[in-house]
């Protein structure tokens, strides 16, 4: 990777914080240092980062809670200073971190507007130019000249949200900030970051939401109790986040150490190519079968969760009359299934499928009963077959299904067994296809000629 297209670049970068027991051990250990004892504990926050960010990516920050993702932005955005390592950051950088931080609440919504526009490093000339847009943009109506303690919630993170978004930045770093406000307000804000993405900005991005991330992301790091365990292309690093995630306690010791002696030995270019690129293509004509044909080479990449009382098998699509295939024809109806085999007894169980993209972003699914249904009692030693039929509606391209089961365990809906990208399957192009996007809607266009007779 050229370092001239680095827009950041960590070298080795370690946090470490003291954390007291008590309040008053602060201040002994001000006043006397450890010349009797030692007043702290170290506490790891970060251990030696190494992580460089191209310039015009994006990049999404995944892991569970406490594995470091705030305080590495933190580090990034120069809130902390890192106890080892250097950070190198080229371009101007515009937080999202807590939202409405420099806030005045005693202040007018107008008057945050320049206070706040100044903490992000614009002159007074700059927010002025900008003051329309940002307004617009909030959509608070008349209470602009009221003071925000007066405001909601909602229209306090709208106001704060449209200040930051506006700085044009060369560098925006985001921390779940986009999980607040309602359902429109969140897809204006993700155009107005894809417009800066298109801009050229460098993006870095922290959440919780996995489709998101997928959808978003060029490429995602996974923190883990602060240290970095993989790096790559969306759909891969997602996959192992969620295998640790869901991995039962006893078991995510070894897991993780699986994925950091793999990253270990593949480097920070291990998948940093697109999985598109690596997907083979078919050496068969697409006119085999009317309703599709079974390609060999399209093989995915299981990835297969600790079991915890079934285990899936034979999963794959299938045609109306019982044919496997693959390579599937848009508008046609198939047949998604799979079979689950128990070894324990658990109630309430039900079975669910979802497709994806490449990248990992879920289209749709199904599951078999709705929460607090299913079936009542599946006993040890019991086969299920299930079955998802479904009509392809897709546009040309490659994508995914997962398979899970769901059951009750001490009172509690778990995972009994789960596979990622348990079946692969590519739609055939149609030229005569008028829909546009991923998924077609079957909408119906109506085009009316108007003659004027006057």
């Amino acid at each position: 990777m050229s370092s001239d297209r680095a827009a950041i670049r960590l070298h080795g970068v370690a946090k470490t914080f003291s954390i007291y027991e008590r309040p008053h051990h602060r201040l002994l250990a001000a006043l006397f240092g450890t010349r009797w004892r030692t007043w702290h504990r170290d506490f790891h926050a970060l251990s030696r980062i190494d992580l460089e960010i191209r310039r015009g990516e994006t990049l999404g920050i995944i892991g569970r809670n406490g594995s470091g993702k705030s305080t590495l932005l933190q580090i990034i955005c120069g809130i902390l200073t890192p106890s080892e390592g250097t950070v190198e950051a080229n371009g101007r950088i515009a937080a999202l971190l807590e939202l409405g931080a420099g806030f005045n609440p005693e202040f007018t919504g107008r008057e945050n507007v320049y206070l706040n526009g100044a903490v992000l490093g614009l002159t007074r000339e700059e927010v002025e130019a900008r003051f329309d847009a940002i307004v617009a943009f909030a959509d608070v109506g008349p209470f602009m000249d009221q003071p925000v303690k007066t405001f909601s919630s909602g229209m306090f993170i709208r106001l704060a949200f449209a200040v930051a978004i506006h700085v044009d930045p060369e560098i925006l770093v985001i921390d779940e900030a986009l999980a607040v406000g309602d359902e429109a307000f969140q897809r204006k804000c993700y155009a107005r970051i894809q417009r800066i993405r298109e801009n050229g900005a460098t993006v870095l991005f922290v959440s919780h939401s996995a489709g998101t991330v997928a959808e978003l992301c060029d490429r995602v790091a996974l923190l883990d109790a602060g240290e970095l365990i993989a790096l790559g292309a969306p759909k891969p690093v997602i996959s192992r986040y969620h295998r640790l995630l869901y991995a039962p306690a006893s078991e995510a010791p070894a897991i993780r150490a699986q994925m950091l002696a793999e990253f270990a030995r593949a480097g920070e270019d291990h998948a940093s190519a697109s999985p598109a690129a690596h997907l083979p293509a078919s050496p068969a004509s697409e006119e085999s079968g009317g309703d599709g044909f079974f390609d060999p080479t399209l093989v995915p990449g299981t990835l297969r969760y600790a079991a915890q009382g079934a285990h899936i098998e034979d999963a794959a699509i299938r045609t109306d009359d019982g044919r496997v295939v693959n390579v599937l024809r848009a508008g046609r109806h198939y047949v998604y299934s799979y079979r689950a085999r128990f070894d324990r007894t658990v109630s309430l169980v039900r079975f669910g499928m979802m497709i994806r993209t490449v990248s990992g972003l879920e289209l749709g699914g199904a599951a078999s009963a709705v929460h607090g249904q299913g079936l009542d009692l599946v006993d040890a030693g019991s086969e299920v077959s299930v079955r998802f039929r479904f009509r392809c509606q897709l546009a040309a391209g490659t994508y995914f299904l997962n398979a899970g089961v769901l059951g009750r365990l001490a009172e509690e809906e778990l995972f009994l067994g789960r596979l990622v990208d348990a079946a692969m399957f590519r739609v055939m192009p149609d030229a005569e296809r008028l829909a546009t996007g991923l998924v077609d809607f079957e909408v119906e266009p109506t085009v009316d000629i108007e003659v004027d007779v006057t």
